[in-house]
């Protein structure tokens, strides 16, 4: 016996954001492949829709770019690129909130509400800053030397 399943939420503003295939994508998904799919989905959103989720992947790919560039030791390469990948985690995390707390408390405010999107939002940001940080301190020094050995 299947177990019953409750029907969609319904919202109006919706189908502009979402795509008709996403309808029922509330629903445990059926294969591993659909989880991917909705995960992929996700993050295409928030690039499509998020600007800083785009500025963190463009500063993301300069960095590790930068990295291979300068041939860093693998170890510090992959410092950066897990830093990095946190700092996209977050930002999608972040924008997971904002959605869920706009979806909450619609058109109204609510200091509550303000507080969760500010403290995602200060979560990001405080990733964002470390990450700058140990990129900094691993790419500056070969860098330094790379710009200086031209002169």
């Amino acid at each position: 016996m299947s177990p019953k399943v409750s029907s969609s939420p319904t919202n109006n503003s919706l189908p502009t954001l979402v795509s008709k295939d996403r309808e029922l994508s509330w629903q445990i998904a059926s294969n591993l492949f659909v989880s991917f799919k909705y995960a992929w989905a996700g993050i295409t959103y928030a690039f499509q829709t998020q600007r800083n989720f785009r500025i963190h992947v463009a500063v993301c790919a300069l960095a590790i770019g930068l990295s291979v560039f300068l041939r860093l030791e693998t170890v510090k390469v992959s410092i950066i690129a897990v830093t990095s990948g946190l700092v996209l985690t977050l930002e999608l995390v972040n924008t997971a909130i904002e959605s869920i707390v706009d979806l909450t408390v619609k058109q109204s405010y609510h200091e509550l509400a303000k507080v969760a999107k500010d403290c995602a939002a200060g979560a990001v940001l405080v990733s964002a800053l470390v990450a700058l940080l140990i990129a900094s301190t691993l790419i500056l020094p070969p860098l330094t030397t790379l710009i200086l050995s031209t002169f």
